[in-house]
């Protein structure tokens, strides 16, 4: 029967608002709210907790205030929730078939990684994904080797739409943005370049190529997970990690980022022989670069999974980030 549209109007615990038996039907009409009494217009404390369980279910921090967010996927109709199901039984139904004992799982949409194994999930880590106009892409792969402390190879997209245009508003100040951020360039013959002889008003791309050594600046972090791919993207740490505070995390340009990553490299050598976490730790800590095989490769899933059912059977839904649900923007826009 689905369930009516609620107001645009902000409400939190202790208030009394007009709009608030629509916000009652609404939560007992996906089972948020029990349906004894949906005509108060009370913001007590029942209506609170069913608030946070919406928001937890849906992707958003639970607070318990009704803000726009909330709002906007509480909005989403029952029949654009129902195509979603559909849509995504599909997915899981043929993710399902051809997995390994032992994988790592990004789901996208969630920005969230899982370390998987014996069916089990070992770890949750949350991550960093795409932005809608550098998305990430869908891909199974095997994890084959990490590197630490590794140096950052600028790649294409980000020297075309951030590097590049960064130097030309840096060099208007007479500032140097290979020198600020420690990134060398160099020619078509692989001669490193003279920072102070680029002139970024000339520049266009793959007239240089770029790196980053290992340091605070770098955007990897002290880890790089490696994986073939025809995407050139890859799973690394971050120097900064404001960024996981965030409902959705939808920031970098295709790569993924990933909270604790340490924990994770813990995980993926335990087949390895002679690591452990403190050695992980020892590498973050001294900064020495090492490059490391992985003896026995662990599989990869790059999935867009937005809709599944936890085992309390609770159905989570998360925002339809790159819009592949089939139900237009309604799902995307909190």
């Amino acid at each position: 029967g689905g369930w009516a549209a609620v107001p645009d109007v902000p409400m939190q615990a202790g208030g009394s608002y007009p709009a608030a038996p629509l916000l009652r039907a609404r939560l007992a009409g996906s089972g948020d709210l029990r349906a004894d009494d949906t005509s108060s217009t009370s913001f007590d404390f029942e209506l609170e907790k069913a608030i946070k369980r919406f928001q937890a279910s849906n992707g958003l921090t639970p607070t318990g205030i009704v803000d726009k967010r909330t709002i906007a996927a509480l909005n989403v109709p029952a029949d654009a929730r129902l195509k979603q199901l559909k849509v995504n039984l599909g997915r899981l139904t043929e993710l399902s078939s051809s997995l390994a004992k032992k994988y790592v799982m990004v789901n996208i949409p969630a920005a969230q990684i899982e370390a998987v194994e014996n069916g089990q999930i070992v770890a949750r880590y949350a991550g960093v994904v795409g932005k809608i106009d550098r998305q990430t892409p869908l891909l199974r792969s095997n994890i084959t080797d990490l590197n630490f402390n590794p140096m950052w190879r600028v790649p294409p997209t980000v020297e075309s739409e951030d590097l590049i245009p960064r130097g030309r508003q840096m060099q208007k100040k007479d500032q140097n943005v290979l020198r600020k951020f420690h990134i060398d360039a160099y020619d078509g013959s692989g001669k490193k370049v003279d920072p102070d002889n680029v002139d970024w008003n000339n520049v266009r791309p793959g007239m240089y190529s770029y790196s980053q050594q290992p340091g605070k600046e770098n955007p990897l972090g002290f880890l790089k997970i490696n994986f073939p791919n025809g995407h050139s993207v890859y799973m690394h740490d971050t120097p900064s990690d404001t960024i996981f505070g965030r409902n959705f995390r939808s920031a970098s340009s295709g790569c993924i980022r990933v909270r604790n990553i340490e924990h994770l490299a813990t995980w993926l050598v335990s087949d390895q022989g002679g690591w452990d976490g403190d050695r992980v730790a020892k590498m973050k800590e001294s900064g020495e670069r090492l490059d490391l095989r992985l003896k026995k490769p662990v599989q990869l899933n790059f999935v867009y999974v937005t809709a599944w059912a936890t085992e309390d059977g609770v159905v989570q839904f998360r925002r339809d980030l790159y819009q592949r649900d089939g139900v237009g923007a309604v799902a995307s826009a909190y």
